[in-house]
């Protein structure tokens, strides 16, 4: 029996990788953005097509899954309209890309496929949209179950809550966790690599690079604890904002991880001192790349860009913080093809 699947909003390719790593073939991802093909086509050996999913068309979809006995359809849309982190959180619709869960649910209407699993972040649970996405699989015939999971319970050394869903025709589809899954640290992760001071790239692994940090952040980041916060500082190096009544509940924000427990959510930002608790245990900087990636569950040796390509920190720490972590990539594959052993 032959299993395949397309990943729409591929991404550099996080949960192509672990779909693959479970056992299922991904013939093809589809996204908007270029700058993502070089990561995927190079790790996946998948093809990248660039378009919109506003553009993509079940015919699409059923032409590039005609050789499969199973058809899996699998996609993370942009999750910045429902994120918590919006400033505009009461102007949600008017993102661009509030209706690329609609575009979703049209391709699934139109091709049909036998499985069909959506990542996204949980706020997602209380928009009309959601709700609409499920429906529309119900009226088509799928089963559908979703839960909110995070991806420490599946190995990852990162605490990442992610709304999850899986459908399939006529028989339950779940989640499933690995009993025998053990939680990994940071420390587990990324404590065995190099040292390197803030702004400076180590020689084996441009990857492994962090940002330079101006003089105040150099004081903050010398004067804060593990898994402490900005309280933790003398008065004098406390940023305005945080003095304020309204500033005092960021107490994560300039933050050190610790060795022993997990990430907080690798962001966009974790480059970062000042956007989290980015601020290594030990080390008087933020996350490097190569640590941001390893704490997503990348492999080690994922290639991001290519060799003669100019490495932009934030264009990759956007790829790398945007991706579906592989382990939970992998979680869903297995989950996927024990559904289809069962049936």
């Amino acid at each position: 029996m032959k299993i395949g699947a397309v990943d729409l909003f591929c991404g550099i390719g996080g949960l192509t990788y672990g779909l693959r790593k479970a056992g299922i073939d991904v013939v093809a991802g589809v996204d908007l953005d270029n700058s993502c093909k070089y990561a995927f086509e190079t790790n996946n050996h998948s093809k990248f097509i660039q378009k919109s999913v506003d553009d993509v068309t079940g015919v699409e979809i059923k032409e590039l899954l005609k050789p499969y006995d199973v058809k899996i359809l699998v996609g993370c849309a942009p999750c910045q309209p429902f994120s918590n982190h919006r400033k505009d959180k009461k102007d949600r619709k008017s993102h661009k890309d509030w209706s690329l869960l609609y575009q979703f649910s049209r391709i699934i209407k139109e091709s049909n496929p036998d499985v069909v699993s959506m990542e996204n972040v949980p706020a997602l649970k209380k928009e009309k949209v959601f709700y609409d996405f499920v429906k529309g699989l119900e009226e088509l015939g799928y089963t559908v179950s979703h839960s909110v999971v995070n991806t420490s319970d599946f190995g990852m050394a990162q605490s990442r809550r992610r709304l999850i869903l899986l459908a399939a025709k006529n028989k339950k589809i779940e989640l499933m966790k690995d009993a025998d899954t053990i939680q990994k640290t940071v420390k587990e992760i990324i404590g065995d690599l190099p040292e390197v001071a803030a702004g400076e790239v180590f020689a084996g692994d441009r990857l492994h690079q962090s940002s330079k940090l101006n003089d105040i952040n150099l004081k903050r980041i010398r004067a804060s604890k593990p898994n402490g916060s900005w309280r933790d500082w003398p008065k004098k190096l406390v940023v305005p904002c945080h003095k304020k009544a309204s500033g005092k509940s960021y107490s994560s924000v300039y933050g050190r991880m610790g060795w022993d427990g997990v990430s907080p959510t690798i962001t966009t930002q974790f480059t970062g001192y000042g956007t989290g608790r980015f601020g290594h245990p030990e080390q008087d900087r933020a996350l490097t790349l190569r640590e941001g990636a390893l704490l997503q569950s990348f492999p080690p040796k994922y290639a991001f860009i290519s060799k003669n390509e100019p490495l932009v920190m934030k264009n990759i720490a956007r790829h790398i913080g945007n991706a579906v972590p592989p382990l939970l990539g992998e979680a869903i594959g297995k989950s996927i093809l024990m559904h289809l052993e069962v049936d």
